[in-house]
């Protein structure tokens, strides 16, 4: 018997079915990865193994069991004994769960099983934050969560989910928005953790190269409807997949290889789950679908050991995998007309020591140089804390310079005061990380686009909403965008909208922030094949800021690699990914899962 066995949950909230008849089981000591599109069920599906669903939701169908527990026959009582100590969970944002008015310890020590003195308790909290990789535990158990960084935070997270030595550790998406050093340190310590306690390991994800190294098998969503299970090979990693779905996914993935290709972007969304589904749910947007799929729901078919999907192409006679053909994607030649010019740009902060004026000097950025031309993107990549956003920040004005040069479209910028830099801001604009938190909430998106117009006189008044309009097409959204709220969207929709934003002004240079940090797999291949287009037809200079080095080596045509304020190594993008000079430059490739 396994140690969770699933069969045919289904989850509604409201007329919503999130989860809509998913089965699978796990044995202890053994890894499970969910893969899909974001709104394809990951999650919730995990939420209701833990009965922890949002108001409105309820278990409509379907048997859970965990360790020979039926658990919808358990009372609330039990259920909370059974959280922590046989089944725990980390969430995707530590920042959002950690409460940050108490100490580490303090949070840590409420996941204990009772009965254990305070000494006790203190003892065992140090204990399994050094289990976790926390320095210096014996101090860190009196800070707050702002006092660690965004990698700390996250294993004190895994230190309180294995508080309660539980069977089954649910880890969802626990590496979102981390470098690659973090997300390969974070990686392996859930790794040799789930190994050396013999726990069961649910982890769901959007990112391949990340089930390829942690899951002994695969399941993937879509729809709220399992599509495929297959075990992971240590060879060929998912080669083996079958359903188009699985396929595109995989085909959707940047690389230095795919440079000059487009990336296999699926078309359209996951379709809304509030609707009565007729044959296969992937139909409408299956390159490969065909007469039975839009009348029959596919059954499951058996194509070898652990291997099952659920797709009408596999019951011909003759199924054979349709490997997808890469379209040819122009990517922008370099002009000779310098956009940006950095010359020994340093930026310096002054942070309070906590002693009566006390204060100390931090070096963010350290004298980095670089030049950037019309039609060229140069790739801006390192750890968290290297530098990246504050060199991005000084280069727009945002935040004040302690030394060095910055010139636009060849004119100095430096030092100018707000009223003569504001001519220059229609030069340079930005894409941040999060859309979401970028776009103001009150406004729609058609006002959103017009306000950056009106504050640089950019267009006449009377035609701005000709401008939005064409804006609006060329990122690829729906013209009655202008009148609706950002909430409206989906996170690539509303990263295509801070995309129109800055290029409503005319910019010549684009910084990109982490544009798809956040992006599942599918959505961040429309976006960057969306970059590269835009590049080309508008001649941009892009600085692009980022820690996934297969988007790097998709689209950069140079590389800079900054350490502690400074950049360390810099070059073509094929000689600094391939042959790596630099001793921390290999260390991020070797990092790369």
């Amino acid at each position: 018997m396994s140690l969770l066995e699933i069969d045919d949950l289904s989850v509604r909230i409201g007329d919503v079915a999130p989860v809509d008849g998913v089965s699978f089981s796990i044995d202890a000591g053994e890894t499970y990865a969910l893969l899909g599109e974001s709104g394809s069920g990951k999650s919730m599906t995990a939420l209701a193994l833990m009965r922890l669903l949002p108001a409105g939701g309820r278990i409509v169908g379907g048997r859970v069991s965990f360790g020979g527990q039926v658990l919808g026959e358990l009372p609330e009582s039990q259920m909370r004994t059974l959280r922590g100590r046989g089944m725990a969970m980390i969430f995707q944002e530590p920042q959002t769960s950690l409460n940050p008015v108490m100490t580490i310890g303090e949070q840590v020590a409420e996941a204990l099983p009772p009965g254990m003195s305070r000494n006790e308790q203190r003892n065992e909290v140090i204990r399994l934050l050094d289990e976790v990789g926390i320095p210096d535990p014996a101090l860190r158990v009196h800070g707050y969560p702002f006092e660690l960084s965004g990698g700390q935070k996250q294993r004190v997270m895994i230190a309180q989910a294995l508080a309660g030595n539980p069977k089954l550790l649910i880890a969802d998406e626990p590496t979102t928005a981390l470098d690659v050093t973090l997300q390969a340190q974070i990686l392996q310590l859930i790794k040799r953790l789930a190994r050396e306690r013999g726990m069961a390991l649910l982890l769901i994800t959007h990112d391949l190269g990340v089930a390829r190294h942690m899951a002994d098998r695969v399941g993937i969503l879509y729809a709220g409807q399992l599509v495929e299970n297959l075990p992971v090979d240590s060879e060929r990693g998912l080669e083996r997949a079958f359903h188009p779905y699985t396929r595109k996914l995989m085909a959707a993935v940047p690389s230095l290889e795919r440079a000059g290709e487009r990336l296999a972007a699926i078309p359209g969304r996951v379709p809304p789950l509030n609707q009565a589904f007729v044959g296969c749910r992937f139909a409408d947007r299956c390159a490969h679908a065909f007469e039975p799929c839009a009348a029959n729901v596919p059954d499951w078919t058996r194509l070898g050991e652990g291997h099952a999907v659920r797709c009408h192409l596999a019951s011909l006679p003759q199924a054979v995998r349709t490997a997808e053909t890469a379209e040819a994607l122009q990517i922008a030649e370099p002009g000779q007309a310098s956009v940006l010019s950095v010359r020994d740009l340093a930026v310096t902060f002054t942070q309070r020591t906590g002693q009566l004026f006390g204060k100390k000097r931090i070096q963010a950025v350290d004298g980095i140089s670089f030049e950037l031309n019309a039609g060229e993107t140069l790739a801006l990549v390192g750890e968290s804390g290297c530098g990246k956003t504050t060199a991005a920040k000084a280069i727009l004005g945002l935040t004040p310079l302690s030394a060095g040069e910055v010139a636009l479209d060849g004119q100095s910028v430096s030092g100018l005061p707000e009223r003569a830099f504001k001519p220059y801001r229609r030069l340079a604009q930005i894409v941040f990380q999060d859309p979401y938190s970028s776009l103001n909430p009150r406004m729609r998106v058609g006002d959103i686009l017009q306000e950056g117009m009106a504050a640089l006189s950019v267009g006449e008044a009377g035609r701005r909403h000709e401008s939005i309009a064409a804006l609006l097409e060329k990122v690829g959204l729906a013209p009655d965008a202008v009148n609706r709220y950002p909430h409206e969207f989906s996170g690539g929709q509303r990263q295509r909208i801070a995309i129109a934003r800055a290029l409503a002004v005319r910019p010549k240079l684009l910084i990109c922030d982490e544009p798809t940090s956040a992006l599942d797999v599918s959505v961040q291949a429309q976006i960057l094949n969306l970059l590269a287009d835009l590049q080309r037809e508008e001649g941009l200079a892009m600085l692009f800021i980022t820690h996934n080095l297969a988007a790097v080596g998709y689209l950069a045509h140079r590389v800079a690699v900054m350490k502690a304020g400074r950049i360390v190594e810099l070059g073509a993008t094929r000689d600094i990914l391939t042959r790596p000079q630099h001793p921390y430059t290999q260390g991020l490739l070797a990092s790369v899962v």
